[in-house]
C-alpha cells in the first residue's frame, strides 16, 4: 500500500497535466484526499495524484487531459495518474504551447513545452492561439469541402501539407492556402 501524501493546495491552479488512464486497484487502499463540487475525487502519493471525474479537459483555472485505456470502456468516470513533474505551469500570456497531429488516427492536439518529448520544431503559441489553430488543424481533418478549391491527387498528402505548416510555420492558413 502507498503512503498517503499531502501536496499543497495551491499547487495544481493554473496547471497543464496529461493523466494516463489506470485500473481502479491503483486507488484500493487509498485515503480520498479532495473531493471536488463537480464529484471528483483526488488520492494524492509521494508519486503523484490520482484523479477520479467524469469530466477532463478545461477545469476551473487548470487544462487536465486523460489520455483513455485502449479499449476505451463504456463508464464515464475514469480513474487518471500523474506524476508531480508531469503538472506544467499555464497561463494566458506566455507561449507554452505546441500543437502535434497524428495522421494516422487523423487526430490533433496539443500539449506542453514541457513536455519532455517537444523536440522545439513545433511552434510556441499562447492557449489562445493554440485553441484557434487547432480547431483549424481539426477542420482540415474532418472535412473535404475545403478540399474542393484545389487541384490534387491525394486528399490525405495535401492534407498533411497544410496542416505541417500550419503546426511548423507562423503562416497563416490563408497564406498557406495561397501558396500551394
Amino acid at each position: 500500500m502507498q503512503k498517503n501524501f499531502k501536496p499543497h493546495p495551491n499547487s495544481f491552479k493554473n496547471t497543464f497535466c496529461v493523466f494516463q488512464e489506470v485500473l481502479s486497484d491503483k486507488i484500493e487502499g487509498l485515503k480520498k484526499q479532495f473531493e471536488s463540487k463537480a464529484g471528483s475525487t483526488y488520492y494524492y502519493t509521494e508519486a503523484g495524484m490520482y484523479r477520479v471525474s467524469n469530466h477532463w479537459g478545461r477545469l476551473a483555472n487548470s487544462k487536465w487531459r486523460l489520455i483513455a485505456r485502449e479499449p476505451e470502456t463504456e463508464s464515464k468516470t475514469k480513474i487518471g495518474f500523474a506524476a508531480w513533474n508531469e503538472f506544467y505551469p499555464d497561463n494566458a500570456e506566455e507561449k507554452l504551447y505546441y500543437i502535434e497531429a497524428d495522421f494516422e488516427k487523423n487526430l490533433a492536439t496539443y500539449q506542453h513545452r514541457n513536455n519532455p518529448e517537444y523536440d522545439g520544431k513545433a511552434i510556441l503559441r499562447t492557449s489562445f492561439e493554440t485553441s484557434k489553430r487547432l480547431k483549424q488543424v481539426r477542420n482540415l481533418q474532418q472535412l473535404t469541402s475545403w478540399a474542393k478549391y484545389f487541384d490534387y491527387k491525394d486528399i490525405d498528402v495535401l492534407r498533411k501539407q497544410i496542416i505541417d505548416e500550419l503546426i511548423f510555420s507562423e503562416k497563416s492558413l490563408e497564406e498557406i492556402k495561397r501558396e500551394i
